[in-house]
Order: C-alpha cells, then structure tokens, then sequence
C-alpha cells in the first residue's frame, strides 16, 4: 500500500494529542480530521495539529470524512460504541485501553473487527517499549511458577486529580492502569488465568461512595504462577514504593529498577514515570556448594529508551504495520480480552467480596 492512512483522531487528552503528533510526523499516515465534543474551547492545541479540520460530533465526522481508520482516545464508557461505528463504516481503530467496559462489550468490538475484516490495535503501551520487552523476555528464562508483583500507586493534586476523578465516574483505578500490567503478567506467565481476589478502599469524599480510588488484585494461573498489582489514585497516596515492578522464578528474578530508586526522583504522577525503566536487576538464585551465590547480579542499563510521546509513535508505527501488512492481530485480540477479564473479575471481588473463578 502506497497510499496514506487517513485518520480521524477522536479524543485530544493526553493521551490523544501524544497519537495526534505521532500521526503528524509518520510519512504513512494523514490526519484528516480531530474531533473532540469541546474542540471549540480548546485552546493550547500544538501548532503543528491546528490546521487540521475540527469536529465536535464523532458520528459526523466518520460520515462526512470517510476515514482509512479512527484513533479513539475518549473515556471509556465511549469506547465500545465509538469502536463498533468506526468498524461499521469500514475503518480500521487504534483504541486506547482498556477496550471496553464490559467483557461482553469486548467481545462485541473484537466480533465487529473479525466481521468487518478491520484491524483493532489496543493501546497497550507497554508491549512497544523496549525495556519491558526485555523484561517480558529475562522472564522466561526464571522457570516456573513465577511470582509477579507490580503496582503504580499515583498521588495526583491539581488537574491530574481531575483528570482522575473524571476517570473514576466510570472506571475504578485497578482497572484503568490494571489492563496494561495484567497484559505483562500474562506475557509472563503465558498460562491461563483461572481466579482472582481483590480488596478495594474508598479514601475521598469527592468520589462516588461506591467507587474506590485505592485497589489491589490477586491472581493465579493455571501453571502455579501468581501476580499481584496495586492501584490508588488521589492527594493522599504515598510516594514511597509507588513504582514496582518484579517477577520471581526458582531460578531467580529480574526487577526494573526505578528512577527514584537512582536519585532520578520521577513523582508518581508523571506520565514518564510510568514508563520508566532507568534500569534491570536480574539476579541469579544458583547457590555453590558453600552457600554463596554462584553470581552476581548484573545490571542491564535501559537509559536509552523512548520518552512517552516517543513511545505512542512506537504504538502507531505498529498500528501503520498491521494495516498494511496485514498483520494477524488474533493473539493480540486474545491477550485484550483476558487482561480485561482478570481486571474486572477484581473489580467484581472487590465489589463482592468474593474470589472469582475465570
């Protein structure tokens, strides 16, 4: 294919202005429109997005530009409605995480790409940064069952906490950020997940009673191996230990080493600290005949890895490749619905107090 994608950007949050920018500079794609319900108060959009024609309907925008394919970067309770139109007026769809609200949702998106012959590629930002490639990799030389703990405990004030309280009208923190640590645990493990527990607090009284800004998951899969991760967002989350990130085999474990750990000092709400790596630790549990470690542990150093804008140009390079190469996006699909799954079987524990068999 020789010709450009044309992309509808929906959504410029955050997240939508970093794939905005990314389809700007990438030669295979040619934004043709930006829609936003509040396009016409934004203000600060970059220079180099302005120009571009501006709708606050997303419905008719897809009429009315006929897209090659749709970035969808709005809240999630939009995004299985947004997703299916999109296929259904015959164009391929970046969507950000997590894919839908529901699993039932999912499966109609995921059904709506197979039916439609489109691509569906779900903003998993993790699978495209490479430090975390690496991790997924040093992983599978621990042996088995593997203990996996993670967690990214944000303490937001300002527009961030109102970016969070937004979120949390529809969607709780463990499973908002969940989907892409979950995602990396199933990498990991590559067995089935077969249940979960989670517990859950209400720390704020500018949320919903029954919605918690705080939550921690528990899941065990088919082969022995179990992970945890942890979530809070709010003015009261601690900064300390907000960022870990570890597996655990027999053999023994890799660890990312986090910035704040260094003397970097990365706070835990920003963007890049979510992405940051500095550093691996992959320790070696051989022990000699005396008891003492038959290594040591070596130091793999990541500080050449990509900043946040850099990887969602990582993500849409990947979008670009699937189109027009046709990439078999099956398994891709598959790993989606199953982090959904385990996300919101722990919102389900959580809610219940129950551990939920998958």
């Amino acid at each position: 294919m020789t010709t450009k994608i044309k992309i509808l950007v929906v959504g410029l949050g955050n997240m939508g202005l970093s794939h905005a920018k990314a389809y700007h500079t990438l030669d295979g794609f040619e934004i043709v429109g930006l829609c936003s319900r509040n396009i016409a108060t934004i203000t600060d959009l970059p220079p180099e997005l302005d120009s571009y024609p501006k709708f606050n309907d997303y419905a008719g925008a897809l009429a009315a530009l006929a897209p090659d394919a749709v970035s969808i970067n709005t809240w999630p309770d939009t995004h299985a409605e947004f997703a299916v139109m999109a296929f259904e007026a015959g164009a391929h769809v970046f969507l950000e995480k997590p894919v839908a609200e529901t699993v039932p949702d999912a499966e109609r998106v995921i059904a709506a790409a197979r039916r439609h012959n489109r691509k569906l590629v779900i903003g998993y930002i993790l699978r495209h940064h490479p430090s975390w490639a690496k991790l997924v990799e040093l992983s599978h030389g621990l042996g088995k069952p593997l203990v996996m703990r993670m967690n990214l405990n944000q303490q937001s004030s300002g527009a961030t906490w109102n970016v969070h309280k937004q979120l949390m009208s529809s969607i709780s923190p463990i499973v908002d950020c969940g989907v892409h640590y979950v995602d990396m645990m199933c990498l990991m493990a590559r067995a089935k997940p077969v249940k979960v527990h989670a517990i859950g607090a209400h720390l704020s009284n500018e949320i919903a009673t029954d919605m918690y800004n705080y939550g921690q998951l528990q899941v065990t899969f088919d082969d022995g191996s179990v992970g945890w991760y942890e979530a809070g967002w709010g003015p009261m989350m601690s900064e300390t230990a907000f960022f870990v990130k570890d597996v655990i085999g027999p053999k023994g474990c890799v660890s990312i080493i986090a910035a704040e750990e260094t003397g970097q000092g990365h706070k835990s709400d920003d963007v890049d600290a979510h992405t940051k790596t500095n550093a691996l630790r992959l320790h070696h549990g051989a022990l000699t005949a005396d008891g003492n470690f038959e290594r040591s542990d070596e130091i793999i150093k990541t500080t050449e890895e990509p900043g946040h804008d850099d990887l969602c140009r990582l993500e849409q390079e990947f979008f670009l490749k699937a189109i027009t190469e046709d990439l078999d996006l099956e398994e891709h699909m598959t790993d989606v619905l199953n982090s959904l799954r385990i996300v919101l079987a722990a919102d389900q524990s959580i809610r219940t107090g129950e551990v939920v068999r998958l």
